[in-house]
């Protein structure tokens, strides 16, 4: 499994260096594995502490993707392999894959080192939790990144919680609960992205890495790898935002009076004359009710939490929500039988039980949190 993710470093004038890690699975769309994530954390860690190392770039091998999301069918096979053998509790998998993901995700939001993240081609779920919190984040023209967890039972995690609360108006609740995609101007508006480059300048990029003159200033690199990006922008013939286009729209629709309000003018967009909003209605006809329900009070419950108050919280709910029945059987009409005609647990938004939903979000009795160690 070496070979999941390749590291390598990039040697710049005056003899310092910047790591390069590439996910590198493009026949799953790179998705992360715990594997994947073993190899790059505690490299990540070495990098960041090395005073050598002025920075990271983290991209993904092949054209069709920087990382499609976490590898939610390795997981599902475990937690279905459990229930054959008659467990009831989470098979180890689970809470090891979270607690290692959100552990990760937070190092990237936390570094002081410029960390780049390349995010062509599908960006969605995990690798939106590994792009988000990166300090110089590219979108390419051909970029398409959602959280679409709606689909297999889930809410969007990977700090989801914390930095759809930070988009603006109410666009965050509303790309939870339709699992919209985001070109690469809607990611911009959304506050996901920083830079928009051309897919062939990636190369490009590496290069003027290696011939600048890095310092071991931090604020310095931060400030020389953004004008590097800037003189670099291509955004010629960028397609516009439809999130900024159906801004009020997206505003009327959510309101303020709750999920009950939200669901028929969610469900009226369906037949809406713009495709976008319309696939996006359609996406929420047919998710997971026990999701929408979850995601809405993520968000709710997250408003006012920190960065680590939050990976704290998504770690006990997703260990709880993968192993909900919903979890196994969107996974499976979606990515391992395809027939994309789940069964879930409640026909509708108003079926399902809230205080179900709410017992995922009650303080675990693991003991010490293994995220205790998280600060700010």
């Amino acid at each position: 499994m070496n070979d999941c993710v390749l590291l390598r470093e990039i040697p710049t004038a005056c003899g310092r260096r910047f790591g390069h890690a590439t996910l590198n699975v493009p026949a799953t769309l790179n998705a992360l594995s715990l594997e994947m994530i073993d190899r790059l954390a505690p490299q990540l860690d070495r990098w960041l502490a090395d005073p050598d190392v002025v920075g990271v770039v983290l991209d993904g091998a092949g054209d069709r993707a920087f990382c499609a999301g976490g590898d939610v069918r390795a997981l599902q096979r475990e937690i279905v392999a459990a229930r054959a053998a008659g467990a009831s509790a989470a098979p180890a998998v689970v809470p090891a894959f979270f607690e290692r993901e959100y552990r990760l995700d937070y190092r990237i939001h936390t570094s002081l080192k410029p960390i780049l993240c390349w995010g062509h081609g599908v960006v969605m779920g995990g690798g939106i939790g590994l792009m988000a919190g990166a300090s110089h984040r590219v979108v390419t023209h051909q970029t398409r990144m959602a959280m679409p967890e709606i689909t297999i039972g889930l809410y969007p995690d990977v700090g989801g919680s914390w930095f759809l609360n930070r988009m603006p108006g109410r666009t965050g609740l509303f790309l939870a609960l339709t699992g919209a995609q985001l070109n690469a101007a809607d990611a911009r508006f959304a506050g996901l992205a920083d830079f928009v480059l051309a897919q062939p300048d990636h190369d490009a990029v590496l290069s003027a890495l290696s011939v600048t003159c890095w310092s071991r200033n931090a604020d310095s690199n931060h400030g020389k790898l953004s004008h590097l990006l800037d003189e670099m922008c291509d955004e010629e013939d960028l397609a516009p935002s439809r999130l900024r286009m159906h801004y009020d729209r997206i505003d009327t629709v959510i309101g303020r009076r709750g999920l009950d309000a939200i669901v028929p003018r969610l469900q009226a967009l369906a037949a809406d004359a713009d495709p976008w909003l319309a696939t996006a209605g359609k996406t929420f006809a047919h998710g997971a009710p026990s999701s929408a329900v979850l995601s809405s009070l993520m968000l709710q419950r997250a408003r006012h939490l920190s960065l680590a108050e939050v990976f704290r919280l998504e770690y006990r709910v997703s260990v709880a929500a993968t192993m909900a029945p919903d979890f196994a059987e969107g996974v499976r009409a979606l990515l391992i039988d395809k027939d994309r005609a789940p069964r879930w647990q409640d026909d509708s938004v108003s079926a399902v039980d809230r205080a179900r939903i709410e017992s995922f979000l009650a303080p675990g009795k693991e003991g010490s949190h293994p995220l205790a160690d998280l600060v700010g």
